[in-house]
């Protein structure tokens, strides 16, 4: 009887790190092979040589025009969609197990509305007097969308449904925030640009956004790993963890803390994309088995490789006209989350 448990724990462990090792690969040529993707002639090996060259290493043989094309547009903005996939995919996959709900993902709790509302406050209002930046008031929203959050939860008895309740209520809060000043004083041209960044977009991705969003998301990763055990725990129930000796309301503040702080620089820099966050931590369930030691990492590992075809897509698929990242995750994302909503109900 303990032999077939002990071999499926060893699959277990093993498969995991392989599913890990295997997507990294997979990560890195499909950012080199995305960055190919467009009007300009570029090779693998161009982006390569322009990526060595930069690095420190022989001078490029690529044109100028072509550097500039692979290292200052197409290369921060793959490695945001990298970085924003694997982040908003590890949320969702925290969240999901933190609050017991398949339906969670990063902007449950209000996030992305309260950076809407920040970002369009920043451009329509001119609030910071032009020393804020669209980025930094989306983030500032943001916080403060999940501060509201944490202090209608903890009034209403601070349970799991009512952290998701007071997301709802926080989100069509900001929402029609954001509408209203859109209506109210924005003109037709900044209109449309609010809300296509609203949609989700990496257009503007620049070298400063990669550094700060792969800082954020290399800390939340570490303190996310850290609580693995912890969220394995979780999936007996809250009184089942707190007997296992989980300090539950410390976890689930922290937790959901950093998950928050992490969408609001992702949303800050990438805008509203939804669906990564609910559909990929499903997947990566399949690949990697329910244990976080090695669910995070396959989560985070999917999550990005799909983001960053997701974006390819968006760029390229209607040329010269680009679509918004979060209409592609969207389309993508509804029937792959039927698929699972079916599946679910047939292992029942």
């Amino acid at each position: 009887m303990t032999a077939p448990a002990s071999g499926g724990t060893v699959r277990a462990g093993v498969t995991a790190p392989l599913w890990t090792a295997a997507g990294l690969a997979v990560l890195a040529v499909s950012v080199a092979v995305a960055i190919t993707i467009g009007p300009a002639d570029i090779r693998v090996g161009d982006v390569g040589s322009v990526v060595a060259a930069h690095l420190g290493g022989e001078a490029s043989e690529v044109s100028p025009i072509r550097d500039g094309i692979v290292w200052d547009l197409r290369l921060p903005r793959t490695l945001l969609a990298a970085v924003c996939g694997a982040g908003l995919a590890v949320c969702g996959a925290v969240m999901q197990s933190l609050l017991r709900n398949p339906l969670a993902d990063p902007f449950v709790l209000g996030v992305s509305s309260g950076a809407s509302t920040g970002a369009v406050a920043v451009v329509v209002l001119g609030v910071g007097g032009g020393v804020l930046s669209v980025t930094g008031g989306a983030f500032i929203g943001a916080v403060c969308s999940f501060a509201l959050v944490l202090l209608l939860s903890h009034t209403l008895g601070g349970s799991t449904d009512r952290v998701v309740l007071s997301g709802v209520a926080a989100m069509q809060l900001f929402s029609a925030l954001t509408s209203f000043v859109v209506m109210t004083a924005a003109d037709a041209e900044t209109t449309r640009g609010v809300l296509f960044w609203l949609l989700g977009s990496l257009g503007g991705a620049d070298w400063g956004d990669v550094a700060v969003c792969g800082a954020v998301l290399a800390v939340s990763l570490l303190i996310c790993g850290g609580y693995a055990r912890t969220l394995d725990a979780f999936a007996f129930g809250e009184e089942a963890a707190a007997s296992l000796g989980v300090a539950v309301a410390r976890t689930r503040l922290v937790l959901l803390c950093v998950t928050a702080l992490l969408t609001a620089a992702l949303v800050s820099a990438a805008g509203a994309i939804g669906f990564v966050g609910l559909v990929l931590p499903h997947a990566a369930r399949a690949l990697a088995g329910p244990g976080h030691a090695r669910l995070l990492p396959v989560t985070a590992v999917t999550g990005a490789v799909f983001l960053v075809w997701a974006d390819t897509l968006a760029r390229t698929v209607l040329d010269p006209q680009e679509v918004p990242v979060g209409v592609v995750t969207s389309l993508i994302g509804v029937p792959a989350f039927v698929l699972v909503l079916y599946r679910t109900r047939s292992s029942r």
